[in-house]
């Protein structure tokens, strides 16, 4: 076999090991979540509102680098589990803003832990987290 032949090694692939990385984190995560009643992309929105609410569906969708079509059935979930709140903007009211209700900013409290126990989970500390998240920038960072 040759170095070209090495190149299109399924083990040598960039996408695969990304990919299974990401199912692999995820599954992670559910057992962690579980008890919050939250999935992971619920997780990483309620993330995302804990460090700022209210805040316009489009603006949220684009920090989780989602499409607004794709975020909102994840805030209808969190609204019906009495989570979050929607409501059209008092400024513009073809914008819909995202609200923390008490119980969302309750769950909070609970999540703390969250970090700590996927870090136990995978065997690393902060700084390794830290590491490889910050390797994973060049990869993160880009919307296509």
């Amino acid at each position: 076999m040759t170095d070209a032949d090495d190149l299109l090694k399924l083990e040598n692939q960039l996408c695969f090991a990304l990919v299974t990385a990401a199912r692999n984190v995820v599954a992670i995560y559910r057992p962690i979540l579980e008890p919050l009643g939250l999935t992971h992309p619920q997780y990483l929105v309620m993330l995302a509102l804990w460090e700022r609410a209210p805040r316009a569906l489009s603006d949220l969708a684009a920090d989780l680098a989602l499409d607004p079509a794709t975020a909102s059935p994840l805030v209808k979930r969190l609204e019906a589990d009495g989570l979050v709140q929607r409501r059209r903007s008092a400024d513009d009211e073809r914008r819909l803003d995202i609200d923390l209700t008490d119980a969302g900013r309750l769950l909070r409290d609970r999540a703390i832990e969250v970090p700590t126990q996927v870090m136990t989970a995978v065997g690393m500390d902060i700084e390794q987290i830290a590491a490889l998240r910050d390797g994973l920038q060049p990869f993160a960072g880009r919307r296509i």
